[in-house]
């Protein structure tokens, strides 16, 4: 019980510094061009504690689910009063400025993220490598063992998207959505064969399996730590999260992309169980989170940084401001669907999670499950 205590208050303290480095970033850049800066807050809500120091007001709120800096001249009113901010009007900067605030905080979680690379590529002992998309075995009347596939097969491509690594595999197959999905296998002595394969769904995770099982490999050291290279485990968080966005805009894939998302629990169920496993597998999560906040914060969406940059690049290219009833409106409209989002994902996260730990074991998916969590795939 102790040691789960730590590992929980672990989570929460890693879950914090991807957000306090994000904040902090747009934190330094306002101050180093001379802007105001009312409040630093980790997290939304009711504060629960404060202070002042130099006129900016640091926070501790209640929802440790995100977090904000306060700069009056660049927050949109209607923003900065669901942020808690004062009532100093707005002075308007010029463009260039509100672009380096608001890159600013995606570079410092960039800037995490290499530091982590690093730090795991450095450290001695540390296992690294991925599963192959090798298949070790498939469970008898599963949806792999009637459309034929093998022990020893090594999957090439999914629904015509080549894949290497089980993990790759595992998300074309959870994005198919249950549709009847094109496998092409390589097979000792056949060489490349085509297979149909509907993937089955799976009441309590809500994921789509094919019922196999990956073969064991015990240089894995875990599923956050592709590579010692860190470029290559940068690249490899890139594409895992450009990977999930095209499937949010792909029509055929949209729906079972947006329903294998997760929110603040999946996050801090990931850092969790990757700490259970390694402390190293831990970093390696954070590192791929950062990865992660850096990406979605630059998408051109109001309320969010790439928002920002959206409104201020237009002004710089046609000389003319959005008006600012238009930034307001946008801004606080979308703040209220990311916040109704969140709430979705952590209801749909607590239900999926409820589901998993009430689950009777016994059924095959089950174990298929269990299977392709484990970082050795057994």
């Amino acid at each position: 019980m102790f040691a789960t205590i730590l590992y929980i208050i672990a989570c929460v303290l890693l879950f914090s510094l991807a957000i306090a480095i994000h904040e902090f970033g747009h934190f330094i850049a306002a101050l180093k061009l001379g802007l105001r800066v009312e409040a630093f807050s980790i997290g939304f809500g009711p504060v629960l504690w404060k202070k002042k120091v130099n006129g900016v007001e640091y926070r501790l709120s209640a929802i440790p689910l995100g977090g904000y800096v306060s700069i009056p001249d660049v927050d949109p009113e209607g923003t900065k009063k669901l942020e808690g901010g004062g009532d100093a009007p707005r002075v308007r900067i010029p463009a260039w400025k509100e672009i380096v605030v608001a890159v600013a905080g995606p570079a410092m979680n960039i800037v995490l993220a290499v530091v982590l690379a690093v730090v795991i590529s450095l450290a001695p002992g540390v296992k690294f490598g991925e599963l192959s998309s090798k298949i070790g075995s498939v469970i008898e009347g599963g949806p792999a063992a009637e459309a034929g596939m093998k022990a020893g097969d090594t999957v090439v491509s999914v629904g015509g998207r080549p894949v290497s690594t089980w993990k790759e595999m595992l998300t074309e197959v959870w994005i198919s959505g249950g549709r009847p999905t094109l496998f092409v296998v390589d097979r000792p002595g056949e060489g490349e064969v085509e297979l149909s394969v509907t993937p089955r769904h799976e009441e309590a995770t809500g994921g789509y399996f094919i019922m196999a099982l990956s073969e064991a490999n015990a240089a894995g050291g875990g599923s956050w730590l592709p590579s010692r290279n860190p470029l290559r485990q940068l690249a490899w968080d890139a594409g895992s999260i450009f990977r999930v966005l095209k499937g949010l805009v792909t029509p055929k894939e949209a729906k079972a992309t947006a329903n294998a998302l997760g929110g603040a629990v999946s996050i801090a169920q990931g850092i969790y169980s990757s700490l259970r496993h390694n402390a190293w597998d831990g970093l390696g999560f954070m590192r791929f989170l950062n990865v992660n906040l850096a990406v979605l914060n630059l998408l051109p969406i109001p309320v969010l940084d790439g928002g920002l940059i959206m409104f201020a690049l237009l002004a710089l290219v046609f000389r003319r401001r959005v008006p600012d009833k238009v930034v307001n409106g946008l801004s606080v409209g979308f703040m209220y669907l990311l916040i109704a989002l969140m709430a979705i994902l952590i209801y749909r996260d607590s239900v999926r999670s409820w589901r998993i730990h009430t689950y009777k074991p016994g059924d095959a998916a089950d174990v298929v499950e269990q299977a392709d969590e484990s970082p050795e795939g057994r």
